[in-house]
């Protein structure tokens, strides 16, 4: 996998990228089973998932190390956001914006508030509570999948901390993206089932280095 005709920096997190994350993001998860579970109908997970990965971005603001990929011509196709490590959890306001945006992406369909709720408390639960870098998102454009850019953007960031000595965490719904990160380091750490018709959630942990 080549990742070259792709430039990587880091982000600002003004109102215009954070647009494009949000449109790129629904692109990259659009198939995601947890939001195919929430939101089956295309069109309505297409708006959830912009108006949830927006709102999510934005009020991590300062705690968030974001970078990202452009294409040839400037154009956002891929995207990580780690959250810092001694940041969580978010001061109650933000929890109460992040709460509004998940809201305001589920309202048309209003039993999947329950079922969003359910995985919510149930990462919540066995997130870390020592200090970690969390991999709040990591996104490509599906047109450009297989051109190495997930690996572009998470490769020289786990070098960059690695010094700190402190673990990474992450969660993932796709059962295929766990040999994906176990390429970076990353360990299988728990499965969870916070609902009975939904997929289970991964979490996955890599040891200090």
């Amino acid at each position: 996998m080549d990742a070259s005709g792709f430039t990587f920096a880091p982000l600002r997190l003004d109102r215009r990228t954070l647009n494009e994350a949000a449109v790129l993001a629904a692109r990259g998860f659009h198939d995601d089973p947890f939001f195919v579970h929430l939101s089956p109908q295309p069109l309505l997970r297409a708006r959830g998932l912009a108006i949830f990965i927006r709102t999510h971005i934005a009020i991590l603001g300062d705690t968030a190390v974001v970078n990202g990929a452009r294409d040839d011509a400037g154009n956002l196709v891929g995207i990580s956001v780690w959250q810092r490590p001694g940041t969580y959890p978010l001061p109650i306001w933000s929890q109460v914006r992040d709460l509004a945006g998940s809201l305001r992406a589920l309202i048309p369909r209003p039993a999947a508030l329950v079922s969003g709720l359910q995985y919510v408390l149930a990462t919540d639960k066995v997130r870390p509570r020592h200090d970690h870098w969390y991999l709040s998102l990591l996104v490509a454009d599906p047109m450009a999948w297989r051109r190495g850019i997930g690996t572009a953007l998470l490769e020289p960031f786990l070098d960059s901390i690695d010094p700190e000595g402190l673990p990474c965490y992450l969660e993932t719904q796709k059962v295929a993206n766990l040999a994906y990160y176990h390429r970076f380091g990353f360990d299988l750490t728990a499965t969870l089932t916070p609902s009975r018709t939904g997929p289970p959630v991964y979490t996955m942990t890599r040891p200090p280095r």
